[in-house]
């Protein structure tokens, strides 16, 4: 491993908020950046240290930001023959010797280096010893569990390094301290793990805490809980830290990261050991909990295994009657394997796939899970709500037949359903679930239907559009499809032909508040045809680049580059709103908040900040009561431009950006994706009153626009509401012409 941290080019981008090819460029034009210091030809590394001063001494930043700094060691302590996240390990059972044991970190951190190579891995273990028991320890060092030693090594090597830290290990130790003091342990520790996934998304897939905080709301108040496909242990963390807790993962790397995590996030005053217990292995092929049964179990399982052991399973005690799952329904295997450590009338909650609902070679299994009467929901959820992010996931609930228990009805409900009024539930995408919404309708669905079944009371009445109760005789034919939109009505218009005529009036509305177009249209220019009219650039006129206007002070230009992290709005309805490219295109609120770690030093839009999506498109938006909302930091792939009013007018600035002749000019075509190099964009340059009459214009045109869009989307919606209403027979059609 190196002795030193090192960064690529792509992370120097990061560094910097840049793209790759600007560090490309910066490699070519200045002799004295940096030379590499290891990598390939292909993909060079750099020494951090050189690369901070290089960035600093040109005023591209003004200090690596701390967090950075941490994760940049992190890095130089991965071993290449190694897990790429034993460091986290690491870095975890110092977080939670700070955590649990902040006097003793303390007196520790006064020592010498020399003292504190030796003393801290003893710390490290005598924590772990006292968090998660005796057994925590392995290989002579602090363990987290799943046989992994204090400084992330594989625990079963035995004795030795893990006795003794470098400086590297010592410096990362003091680095968490101070992070630790900024944001708190828990909140430091998931920083690292979110950077972790996100530079190994295809293995890892993280489910985000809102997904897990609804399977969790499902299940209850359970004394006891399983996860057997624990990844970084997030179904389980939304628990509260007084729940057994019991998980499974193939990876025992992954399962330490999972329990340090647990840990970290239960209070210091929290009574020790931890009720926590987590194992490595493969679940299906190698169960650590055979013969156990828990409350509940949750689990989004992996998923489209084709080698899930299928072959090596065939007489398992877990298939009900021998019914073995196919070898392509992996999911089913999973829903099985959860159901059978179900206690007899305890939940079970999966997020599946949809295509777990329908897929013909899983009908035998659905069948049984009918007949079992185990099977009591099924709900469609929006897309985005939980990885894959692009897939609008099933949610299934079971629960462990008890005898005697003749309950079989099954509850679907279509949480992604479109109808009027709904939007807010089928817009998709991982910023765009309303939480608070999905949440409510889940769980009030749900509670109802299972309230009713448990104590033998009248089934809550069908709500088209939204949810329906189905006998399970009912879906047992050929197919056995369990998806919730082929088995819940549509919902009607709302208002029926009063809802129909209310969006032809707002309709109409629209269309008569539009400026009639003649009065919009520019008349010919007094320059030349070339274009060297009062705003024009593409003749001989003198003007100016947005580059130039930076370098003099006229205007000031912050790109957002992957954005700050973020979260749902529904988990903060009054944090800090975050504008992506996306919400400027569209013209959509925003649908994520600010994280509150990022929050300090964020820059946040004012009134007449210019707004552009990094890739152009004829979009720049000014910030105002009729645009983007002021107080909104940046999201990913977006500029902020604030130009000095005086000087140089908003409208006009914003003008010139929608307009193709920039965007040609200042586009970037190095790769498949085009690109806006914002400091090429060429403004003529003129006095600030024609600016302003110009700008004026640019502001009625955008205006326009934008009520055109306004009156082509309600136009859409009025042409489904009564083709919808016609076809359910609802309304009658209009007299012929």
């Amino acid at each position: 491993m190196p002795d030193r941290p090192e960064v690529t080019a792509v992370e120097i981008a990061r560094l910097a908020g840049v793209g790759r090819a600007a560090v490309s460029n910066w490699r070519r034009r200045h002799p004295d950046f940096p030379r590499p210091v290891g990598g390939t030809d292909s993909s060079p590394a750099f020494a951090l240290t050189e690369v901070e001063a290089w960035l600093r001494s040109q005023g591209k930043i003004a200090e690596l930001p701390l967090l950075e700094r941490v994760w940049r060691l992190v890095e130089t302590l991965r071993d290449p023959a190694g897990h790429p996240a034993a460091p986290l390990v690491r870095a975890g059972a110092v977080l939670l010797l700070q955590h649990r044991e902040p006097d003793r970190w303390a007196a520790l951190a006064e020592q010498p280096d020399t003292r504190l190579a030796t003393a801290l891995p003893r710390a490290l273990a005598d924590t772990a010893r006292t968090v998660f028991g005796p057994d925590a320890v392995t290989g002579g060092g602090a363990g987290v569990g799943a046989g992994i030693g204090a400084d992330g090594s594989d625990g079963a090597a035995g004795p030795g390094r893990p006795g003794l830290f470098g400086s590297t290990e010592l410096d990362l130790a003091r680095l968490l301290a101070r992070l630790t003091a900024e944001t708190g342990p828990a909140a430091a520790y998931e920083q690292l793990l979110t950077r972790y996934a996100e530079a190994n998304t295809r293995q890892l897939s993280p489910t985000p805490p809102e997904a897990a905080e609804l399977l969790a709301a499902v299940a209850g108040v359970p004394a006891t809980v399983l996860d057997p496909a624990t990844g970084l242990g997030a179904l389980l963390l939304a628990l509260p830290s007084t729940t057994d807790r019991y998980g499974q993962d193939t990876d025992p790397v992954t399962a330490a990261l999972a329990r340090l995590r647990l840990a970290l996030h239960a209070p210091a005053a929290d009574p020790a050991p931890l009720p926590v217990d987590l194992r490595p292995g493969d679940a299906l092929r190698a169960d650590a909990y055979t013969g156990h049964s828990f409350d509940a179990v949750l689990c989004q399982p992996p998923y489209n295994e084709r080698d899930w052991g299928h072959d090596e399973l065939q007489f398992d005690r877990r298939w009900p009657g021998g019914l073995v799952p196919p070898r392509g329904e992996s999911e089913l295997a999973w829903v099985l394997h959860c159901l059978a450590h179900t206690r007899p009338g305890g939940l079970t909650a999966l997020l599946l796939p949809p295509t777990v609902a329908a897929r013909r070679a899983g009908r035998r299994v659905r069948a049984e899970l009918l007949r079992s009467g185990a099977l009591r929901a099924v709900v469609a959820l929006p897309a985005g709500a939980a990885p894959p992010y692009g897939v609008p996931l099933h949610l299934w609930v079971l629960r462990a037949p008890r005898p005697g228990d003749d309950f079989r009805q099954v509850l679907m409900l279509d949480a992604a359903a479109t109808s009027p009024g709904s939007a807010e539930l089928a817009e998709g995408g991982r910023d765009k679930v309303r939480w608070p919404e999905l949440r409510r309708t889940v769980l009030d669905a749900w509670r109802a239907f299972d309230l009713a079944a448990r104590e033998g009371l009248p089934l809550p009445e069908d709500r088209p559009g939204r949810y329906r109760t189905v006998a399970a005789i009912d879906l047992l034919d050929d197919e056995t499809d369990l998806s919730p939109a082929r088995h819940v009505p549509p919902a009607a218009p709302p208002g029926g032909a009063a809802g129909l005529s209310h969006l032809g009036g707002r309709l109409t509305e629209l269309l008569d508040g539009l400026a009639d177009p003649g009065t919009l249209l520019p008349g010919p220019a007094a320059g030349p045809a070339s274009g060297t009219g009062a705003g024009g650039t593409g003749g001989g006129g003198p003007v100016v680049t947005l580059g130039e206007l930076v370098r003099s002070g006229l205007l000031e230009v912050h790109s957002s580059g992957a954005g700050a992290p973020t979260r749902p709005v529904g988990t903060d309805p009054s944090g800090t709103p975050v504008l992506t490219d996306q919400d400027l295109v569209t013209g959509l609120a925003p649908g994520a908040v600010l994280d509150r770690a990022a929050a300090e030093g964020t820059p946040l839009t004012r009134p007449g900040d210019v707004l552009v999506p990094a890739l152009g498109g004829g979009v720049a938006r000014v910030v105002g009561p009729d645009g983007p909302p002021t107080g909104a930091a940046l999201g990913r792939q977006l500029h902020l431009l604030r130009p000095d009013p005086a000087a140089l007018d908003p409208d006009f600035l914003a003008g010139h950006l929608r307009s193709t002749a920039a965007a040609r000019r200042a586009a970037s075509h190095a790769s498949t994706t085009t690109r806006l190099d914002i400091r090429r964009v060429e403004l003529p340059r003129l006095p600030i009153a024609e600016q302003r009459r110009l700008g004026a214009a640019f502001a009625r045109l955008a205006a326009f626009d934008a009520t055109l869009q306004q009156a082509a989307a309600l136009g859409h919606a009025l042409a489904q509401a009564a083709t919808d209403a016609l076809a359910a027979g609802t309304a009658e059609p209009p007299p012929a012409p």
